[in-house]
């Protein structure tokens, strides 16, 4: 693994948010795809790590392939696969899986129940959401199932315009329920210090790169991380203004960050 010295200063690894960073829905970000060649030419350590829900592992994996850009197996984080782990540490068997058929795909160890239940994950269900929906997770988590939520990201940009992500409904089910979920992505502190952990890496050295203002540079600065914010994607100034958070450096795209790095 290469050290470089930008103007950021020492940096060995690289978490990269994916949609509004790289792509929007089918269309690579301008740019993108010569960054994260230049990034890999320069010897960062990579990890793709994403806070969607809507679609299984592989299929993310695959879009980005299809996409262009060369993504290892590895190198890919989603909350999913972070969620199974925290339930396998838990003995949690039976669940109930508030998310759409493809994603429940990389639950298939676990046991999926609308009865009583050890957990009930949450992801993204899109306008399948509804009430019958969080009135059958409302009632597994008054009988005792502990509340887990893939992400609680407020909004994210689709192609025709800014949409509801799931925090609204985990915020929904806390709520009602008087539980406070456990939360598998960004921003939790748990998601960056697994993901630090796979590398090998110390925060101290590694950036996260993000257009979510909370998730992904709120989140990184309280783990120890850099964070650059890009202005893609769901970038507002208002609401990064209105946040009080100060990203370490804010950049137009992912395009601008290997000359923010190697100077």
């Amino acid at each position: 693994m290469w050290h470089r010295q930008g103007v950021l200063g020492e940096v060995t690894a690289l978490l990269i948010d994916l949609d509004g960073v790289l792509y929007v829905e089918d269309a690579p970000i301008e740019g993108a795809l010569a960054a994260v060649e230049r990034l890999r030419a320069d010897g960062f350590a990579l990890r793709f790590v994403t806070n969607t829900t809507a679609h299984a592992r592989d299929e993310t994996l695959a879009k980005l392939m299809r996409l262009g850009f060369a993504v290892e197996q590895r190198e890919l984080v989603t909350p999913a696969a972070l969620a199974l782990r925290y339930c396998r540490s838990r003995g949690h068997r039976r669940v109930g899986l508030v998310m759409n058929q493809d994603v429940k795909r990389d639950f298939a160890e676990l046991e999926e129940t609308a009865g009583q239940a050890d957990a009930v994950i949450v992801g993204d269900l899109g306008a399948a959401f509804g009430y019958d929906v969080l009135n059958c997770a409302f009632r597994q988590l008054m009988d005792g199932a502990k509340l887990v939520a893939l992400q609680k990201n407020r909004y994210w940009l689709r192609a025709d315009g800014l949409s509801l992500d799931v925090g609204p409904f985990v915020a929904a089910l806390e709520y009602a329920t008087g539980q406070e979920a456990y939360v598998v992505g960004k921003p939790a502190r748990g998601f960056f210090a697994q993901v630090l952990m796979d590398l090998g890496a110390e925060a101290s050295v590694a950036v996260m790169i993000g257009d979510d203002i909370e998730s992904d540079i709120g989140g990184a600065l309280e783990a120890g991380l850099r964070a650059v914010l890009v202005r893609t994607g769901k970038f507002r100034e208002e609401r990064v203004n209105a946040s009080g958070i100060q990203p370490t450096a804010v950049v137009d795209s992912i395009g601008d960050l290997p000359g923010l790095l190697t100077g």
